[in-house]
Order: C-alpha cells, then sequence, then structure tokens
C-alpha cells in the first residue's frame, strides 16, 4: 500500500493520502481548464478516510458545466490548490496529480468532457472516453 504526499508551493498545505487512488482522471471542462492554467485538469480520487490534510487553506466553491458543486482548498500564501471535496461525492477527496510532484505517479485511467478537449491534444486509446 502507498503513501503519498501533496503539497502546495510553499509547503504550508499538505495531503497525506494511504493506499491507491479510487480513480485517477482528466477532465477537459472549461472550469478545470480555467483552474488549472491548462488544457485540461488530472486528478486522483482517494476515500476521505485515507486523507490527512495539515495546515491552512482557504475555499472556494466552484459551480461546474453541469451545475455540480465543488469545494476547491488552496494554500492561503502561495495559492496552489491541493485537494478539492465534491457536494455528490462526500465520501471522496480529490487530489491534482500535480500536486504529488511523482513523475512515477500511476497515469488517468478516464477522460470526461470530452466535447470540450483542444483538437490538438492525443489521448491513449485504452482510456475510458466520456463526453
Amino acid at each position: 500500500m502507498a503513501d503519498r504526499l501533496a503539497s502546495c508551493c510553499c509547503g504550508k498545505l499538505v495531503a497525506r493520502v494511504r493506499g491507491e487512488p479510487v480513480r485517477i482522471s482528466i477532465c477537459h471542462c472549461l472550469a478545470c481548464q480555467r483552474r488549472s492554467g491548462s488544457v485540461f485538469a488530472a486528478q486522483a480520487r482517494f476515500p476521505a478516510d485515507a486523507v490527512t490534510i495539515e495546515g491552512p487553506s482557504t475555499e472556494y466553491v466552484r459551480v461546474g458545466d453541469e451545475g455540480g458543486r465543488a469545494r476547491f482548498h488552496f494554500c492561503p500564501v502561495c495559492g496552489t490548490t491541493v485537494f478539492y471535496t465534491p457536494d455528490a461525492l462526500a465520501d471522496v477527496v480529490v487530489i491534482p496529480i500535480g500536486a504529488f510532484a511523482d513523475p512515477a505517479f500511476p497515469r488517468p485511467r478516464v477522460s470526461v468532457y470530452e466535447s470540450r478537449m483542444h483538437g490538438w491534444l492525443g489521448l491513449p486509446e485504452d482510456m475510458e472516453h466520456i463526453d
């Protein structure tokens, strides 16, 4: 069972996780593109009881493309988003893969909101593709 550490850039907000993610995905929705500053966001879901948060965070509630709400927690010092909790999945904590700063982190297996995907982006065919 893997133990992993995700943190903000300055190290003041940390998420410690035990075990493997229950889902690793990328999202092409416009809100995730804005939040991540990239053409998609990559994230891993963990059971809430497998995640320990240390340090202060500021919360921002974002409404997604289809009306769902998620509570994003970012470092009040450096602004890095370290985790979020979707209101629809109360037993889950989602952590952006980049917060782990681990090139060996397992790859995403699911791609969602592909109707908003940039046309030049190529993804592996063996992923689950959801529009």
